[in-house]
């Protein structure tokens, strides 16, 4: 499978966007075959360059994680891309799923500090990592593969000293071998382009800095994720929720167009790419692609 740092290289120098779908591991095993067997081909109606799947807090699902890595791989011919965190992992433990990804043939990894498990603080692992740069570095030190890492346009929620420290630590992370960002939700295209001016203006990072799209599908679901993860709902996009409330199905078609309008503008100032949390449902994401004409 090819590294996902040459697909990057590919498109920018073809002047096309590099486009990714994001899945999680179900829960259950009835969930597994929806998404296996329903929601994954459907994405991949639209040909996107890769995907990835996330690891869980805690790393709660890593064998899950590695069986869809392998599916998408395999029955579809498409590059996956595993997450991998510190959380409860030593470097031992580190480098043996380092060696059964490789096995499957996957050569791209998403580096991250993680979440620790049912929402507690961070706590180092004894013997393991304290922070992504290391285990960015310990990866590229492994082997040959493609890493990836998290940038956060608002600032991440738990770094206390503001988002141009968490900038600066975003580079740190490049710096020990990082070849793209992919990164979280937002809602502000003005959060993107300050932090992109900031990371690779300011910081001088050259690798692909790329914004993450997630097209709302309820009112009340986008509320409870962006309190978790730190981001912020723009007080526009706050009165159409509120007019929405529990009316999923226009939340839905509300949110292709929102979705849409934010990927036209993030393109036309040239984003390069575009990585879409699917939260493993297809329509959405499918028909904002079509609306991009990027199918």
């Amino acid at each position: 499978m090819q590294f996902i740092r040459d697909i990057y290289a590919t498109q920018h120098a073809a002047r096309r966007p590099v486009i990714s779908f994001e899945f999680f591991p179900p829960r259950t095993e009835e969930g597994d075959l929806a998404l296996l067997e329903k929601h994954i081909p459907a994405l991949l109606q639209v040909k996107p360059d890769f995907c990835s799947v996330t690891y869980g807090a805690g790393g709660s699902t890593r064998d899950k994680t590695l069986m869809i890595v392998d599916r998408i791989q395999r029955q579809h011919g498409l590059t996956a891309l595993a997450h991998l965190t510190c959380v409860n992992h030593t470097r031992e433990q580190v480098r043996e799923l380092l060696g059964r990804i490789r096995a499957l043939g996957c050569n791209n990894i998403l580096a991250l500090r993680g979440d620790p498990p049912a929402g507690g603080e961070f706590v180092p692992t004894p013997g393991g990592f304290e922070f992504s740069s290391q285990l960015v570095k310990f990866i590229r030190e492994a082997g040959d593969f493609s890493v990836g890492v998290a940038g956060f346009p608002e600032g991440h929620v738990a770094c206390q000293e503001g988002k141009h420290a968490d900038w600066r630590h975003l580079k740190e992370k490049v710096d020990a071998g990082a070849d793209f960002v992919l990164t979280q939700l937002f809602f502000d295209n003005a959060d993107y382009f300050e932090f992109r001016d900031y990371v690779a203006g300011e910081l001088g990072v050259k690798v692909a800095l790329v914004p993450g799209i997630i097209p709302i599908l309820s009112a009340t679901q986008i509320t409870k994720f962006t309190r978790l993860c730190g981001a912020k709902i723009p007080p526009p996009l706050r009165v159409q929720l509120d007019r929405l409330g529990s009316d999923d199905a226009a939340a839905i078609e509300f949110g292709i167009e929102y979705a849409t309008r934010q990927c036209e503008e993030l393109l036309q100032a040239g984003a390069p790419g575009l990585h879409f949390y699917t939260l493993n449902k297809a329509h959405s994401t499918v028909q904002v692609v079509k609306n991009l004409g990027l199918a």
